[in-house]
């Protein structure tokens, strides 16, 4: 377990060089428990700019052009731009619509929406284009259990967790939909699966935490194990407070599980699955209506 006593504030100094800041005063560790929304990078800016004028410009095949369409989606969606994102998504598949990759976006926004009944259906088109196409099973798990329908969503999660059996999120979705079946065969499954994770993985904390093995703060303090930069500490924030804000949910604190999530959303890591779901999380706390967006799919 990492200690942020021995040696944190050289970290610290290190971290300060390598965003480029200058300070003469260590911070504390709280304050780097505080996310810094990282931009977005020049280069996804750039590649839009440069998909954009060839899809104006060049003369492409069907083919090419969804081809294009899809990855200016796809930078779309890792800059926060989902409704672009929808859009190029909707215009790859109407010229390729055996683009298995593109479903998977697409059933993702239609999770975020609410619409459940069309995310399974274009996780289903994905799988049935794909049959091995992993994060499918990942993200149609993830709309059964928004759904309500964790019953369903566990056999996804098994899928997802038998192709990568070290995966330390793959043992968490797994545990958080079982748990909501029963928390003694969750439980049990959960320590078994841990058993086949790597103990020197920073990301195994989270399932040692969901089993108790760890104090909330030990989990916080261990963002800073083997630190080796201010977008590693973003992306571990995004993860880390989402886990914590499903942990405190279940402990029947929404206010403390809300806070948390503001967080997840405060990092701006937006392709992260974390980063996806927080805002869908507060909404659900809060009992919002989802916006049920459809028009940009027709």
């Amino acid at each position: 377990m990492f200690s942020v006593k021995s040696g944190v504030a050289a970290l610290m100094l290190a971290l300060l060089a390598l965003s480029g800041c200058v300070s003469t005063q260590p911070l504390s560790s709280a304050a780097w428990l505080t996310p810094e929304p990282l931009a977005v990078p020049y280069r996804t800016e750039l590649a839009i700019a440069r998909l954009t004028e060839i899809l104006q410009r060049a003369e492409l095949s069907e083919e090419q052009s969804a081809r294009l369409y899809y990855d200016r989606g796809v930078m779309y969606d890792s800059a926060g731009l989902r409704s672009l994102a929808r859009l190029d998504f909707m215009r790859a598949l109407r010229l390729k619509p055996d683009m298995a990759d593109a479903y998977n976006f697409v059933g993702i926004h239609y999770t975020l929406s609410g619409n459940f009944d069309q995310a399974y259906e274009a996780f289903d088109s994905a799988l049935e284009l794909a049959p091995d196409y992993e994060y499918a099973y990942l993200n149609r798990g993830i709309a059964l259990y928004y759904a309500g329908r964790a019953d369903l969503a566990v056999p996804d999660f098994v899928r997802f967790l038998q192709l990568r059996p070290t995966d330390p999120y793959r043992v968490v979705w797994l545990f958080l939909a079982e748990s909501d079946l029963s928390e003694t065969a969750a439980n049990e499954r959960l320590t078994a699966n841990i058993s086949k994770l790597a103990a020197d993985d920073w990301a195994t904390n989270i399932p040692r935490f969901y089993q108790g093995e760890l104090s909330e703060q030990q989990l916080l303090n261990s963002i800073l194990d083997n630190l080796s930069g201010p977008q590693v500490l973003a992306e571990r924030l995004c993860e880390v407070y989402f886990y914590l804000a499903k942990w405190h949910e279940r402990q029947q604190r929404p206010e403390q599980a809300i806070e948390y999530y503001k967080k997840v959303l405060a990092t701006n890591v937006y392709e992260f699955v974390e980063h996806r779901y927080a805002r869908l999380e507060i909404a659900r706390l809060r009992g919002d209506t989802l916006s049920g967006e459809t028009d940009e799919f027709h």
